[in-house]
């Protein structure tokens, strides 16, 4: 599917406020409401839109120490590889996990409370996972971006 320049602003709306309505995105986009509500379907219908979520306060929740944890695999065979994804995928604590280039094989993204609880999912969740053969944890001192929004 090609976007055009309003599909764009559209997705650009939706992305820093997705409870918008269709009329309050109607008025912006100087579209119809029905042309927006078409729009936002098609784009749906697409895959370009995939879900809408709330973003949570983290401090709100009391999950506020953030960890990039790099897990480095013993070895990479497709077996080991799948493995370790699959468990990983388990583990709330893991907001993201990517598969990466370097020294490591996977960089991690975690919350939790504090230092206490990164320490109790350390020892008890993720180095009980197989294949594991070494991680290295750094943790955020503060967060200087963080966004959602993609530039298209």
């Amino acid at each position: 599917m090609i976007l055009d320049s309003t599909d764009k602003k559209l997705l650009l709306l939706l992305q820093s406020d997705a409870k918008q309505t269709t009329k309050e995105l109607s008025l912006k986009l100087n579209l119809s409401v029905t042309a927006v509500y078409e729009r936002i379907k098609k784009l749906e219908r697409e895959n370009i839109i995939e879900k809408y979520v709330a973003i949570l306060n983290k401090t709100k929740i009391d999950k506020s120490f953030v960890v990039f944890c790099h897990i480095k695999l013993i070895q990479h065979t497709k077996e080991f590889i799948a493995k370790f994804e699959s468990q990983v995928i388990q583990l709330n604590e893991v907001l993201e996990c990517h598969h990466v280039s370097g020294d490591y094989d996977y960089i991690l993204k975690i919350i939790v409370k504090d230092m206490e609880a990164y320490r109790e999912f350390l020892v008890t969740k993720l180095t009980t996972l197989n294949h594991i053969g070494s991680t290295h944890s750094t943790f955020m001192i503060s967060e200087v971006k963080n966004t959602i929004v993609m530039d298209i």
